[in-house]
C-alpha cells in the first residue's frame, strides 16, 4: 500500500523538520515566503496509523497565461530514500501535483553518493591528468545510492540537464564542500586547515580583524559588498529586497535560522556573509567582500568565526555549499574550490536533481525555451 499524502499546515511541517537532525534549509516552511513568485505548499506523508512520516515543501511556478505549473521540491522531499519501494512515496506525490495542474515535477533527493577527502581533492588538482572531480576515485562511496538512481529511472524520472558553468546546475548544486564538526574541538578544527588557511587566520588576528554578528539593519552594508563581489566575479546579483525578505521570513520561523556576520578592520567592513541553520546542519549561504585591504585576510577570519559558532550551536557539519567539479587550472572557479577545501572540507556529491514530465509536450516546450535563453 502507498502512503497517504495530503497538504499539511506550516505548524505540522515545522514540527516534523524540528524533530530531525538535518533537513535542507530549502525544505523548511518559511522558505516558501522567500520565493513570492512561486506558490508554496507543505505536503505530508502519513502511514497506516495516521503518523506523519515524511514531508516536503513544494514550490509551484505558473506558466504565463496558463493554469499549469512547474512543481519544484528543492533538496527534497524529506522521505525514506533508502526504502526498497520508492513508488510508495513518490507516486502519491505525482498524483497530487498532477491534480494541482503541474506539467513537470522537479526534485532534489537529499542523498549523498560520494565523498572526497581534502587530501584527495588536493592531489587531484595537482594531477595534470585529472579533468573532473567525478572522474577521480572517491574516498567514500555511500552504499545503496546507485540503487536509488536505478529505481528512479525505472519509475520514469530523468536527471535534470545540468545548466550553468562547470558543475553549477541551474537549480541546486550537485557538488558541495562540507567541513565535519561532530566530536571535534576548536583546536582540532583549526588543525584541519591547510597551511595557507592557518597562516591567513593568524594574519587576520594579528592585523586586528574583528568579526561581529549583524542584524537586519546591516543588510544594506552586506549588500554593497555583495554587489561589488558580483561585478568582480561576473554573476548577476539578487536585489536587496530578496535578502530583507529572506531575513524576515527565516528569523520569524526561528530567530537563529539566519545570521549575518561582518568582518571589520580599522572602522571599515571588508567582508560579510550570511549563515543558515536547521538542526545540526549549518550552511554558509551568501558571501561578499571588497578588494580593498585583502592582505589582512578578512574572508578567512569570517569563515573561522562562523565555523566556531556553528560548532558551539551543536552542528555536525558546516556546509560551504556549491563547488565546481572542474579541475582545470585555467578555470576561475578553481580558486573557490581550493579556498573551501583548504578549510579541511570534504567534496560531496549528491544524487542531483530529477524531473518527471506529467505533460511531455509542455515539458519539452519549456525545456526548449529555457535552453534558448
Amino acid at each position: 500500500m502507498s502512503f497517504r499524502l495530503k497538504p499539511i499546515t506550516r505548524e505540522e511541517h515545522l514540527r516534523f523538520v524540528t524533530a530531525r537532525p538535518s533537513v535542507s534549509h530549502l525544505q523548511v516552511p518559511s522558505w516558501g515566503d522567500v520565493k513570492p513568485d512561486w506558490r508554496a505548499e507543505s505536503l505530508g506523508w502519513f502511514d497506516e496509523d495516521g503518523e506523519l512520516v515524511g514531508a516536503g515543501l513544494v514550490l509551484l511556478r505558473p506558466l504565463p497565461r496558463l493554469k499549469r505549473y512547474l512543481a519544484y521540491l528543492p533538496e527534497g522531499p524529506v522521505v525514506d530514500w533508502s526504502a526498497d519501494t520508492l513508488e510508495r512515496w513518490l507516486e502519491p506525490m505525482l498524483a497530487h501535483l498532477r491534480e494541482r495542474g503541474a506539467f513537470t515535477v522537479r526534485m532534489g533527493p537529499p542523498v549523498v553518493t560520494r565523498r572526497w577527502s581534502a587530501e584527495t581533492v588536493k592531489a587531484a588538482i595537482a594531477d595534470p591528468g585529472a579533468r573532473r572531480l567525478g572522474d577521480v576515485e572517491a574516498t567514500v562511496r555511500e552504499p545503496g545510492t546507485a540503487d536509488v538512481a536505478e529505481r528512479l529511472l525505472r519509475m520514469g524520472w530523468r536527471r535534470t540537464a545540468a545548466g550553468g558553468e562547470d558543475g553549477f546546475a541551474a537549480g541546486q548544486p550537485r557538488y558541495v564542500c562540507q567541513v565535519p564538526l561532530a566530536g571535534r574541538s576548536q583546536e582540532d578544527l583549526r588543525n584541519g586547515f591547510n597551511q595557507q588557511w592557518r597562516r591567513n587566520v593568524k594574519k587576520a588576528e594579528k592585523a586586528g580583524v574583528k568579526v561581529v554578528r549583524g542584524d537586519q539593519e546591516d543588510l544594506a552594508t552586506f549588500y554593497d559588498l555583495y554587489v561589488e563581489t558580483a561585478e568582480r566575479d561576473r554573476f548577476v546579483p539578487r536585489p536587496l529586497a530578496y535578502f530583507r525578505r529572506m531575513w524576515t521570513a527565516l528569523t520569524a520561523e526561528d530567530p537563529d535560522r539566519m545570521r549575518l556576520y561582518l568582518a571589520h578592520h580599522d572602522g571599515e567592513v571588508l567582508a560579510a556573509a550570511t549563515m543558515l541553520t536547521v538542526g545540526e546542519h549549518v550552511w554558509y549561504s551568501y558571501g561578499a567582500s571588497t578588494s580593498r585591504r585583502r592582505e589582512v585576510q578578512p574572508n578567512n577570519a569570517l569563515q573561522w568565526r562562523m565555523m566556531c559558532d556553528a560548532r558551539e550551536l551543536g552542528a555536525a557539519v558546516y556546509d560551504f555549499r556549491g563547488i565546481t567539479d572542474t579541475l582545470d587550472e585555467d578555470n576561475h572557479l578553481l580558486g573557490l574550490l581550493r579556498f573551501k577545501v583548504g578549510a579541511g572540507g570534504q567534496a560531496v556529491e549528491y544524487l542531483g536533481e530529477w524531473d518527471y514530465p506529467l505533460n511531455r509536450v509542455l515539458h519539452r516546450a519549456v525545456a526548449l525555451y529555457l535552453a534558448r535563453r
